[in-house]
């Protein structure tokens, strides 16, 4: 049985730089986007960070909704 917050291989996106390379945005538009809550983010430590599966969700549901 797998813990509820672990971390899968590679999941977790640490910073703005590594939330805006994953997104295909500059830092300042990732950290503005974690900012406002437009995208699902959390900190750790000060730093903004992500999982790449959380993202992959909310991208599918913003197409969803635009389409």
């Amino acid at each position: 049985m797998k813990a509820a917050n672990d971390n899968s291989e590679g999941d977790l996106l640490m910073g703005a730089n590594a939330i805006a390379a994953y997104l295909g945005v500059k830092p300042r538009q990732a950290y503005r986007l974690s900012y406002d809550r437009i995208i699902p983010c959390f900190k750790l430590g000060g730093t903004v960070a992500a999982r790449r599966s959380s993202l992959n969700k909310w991208l599918a549901e913003v197409e969803k909704s635009v389409a």
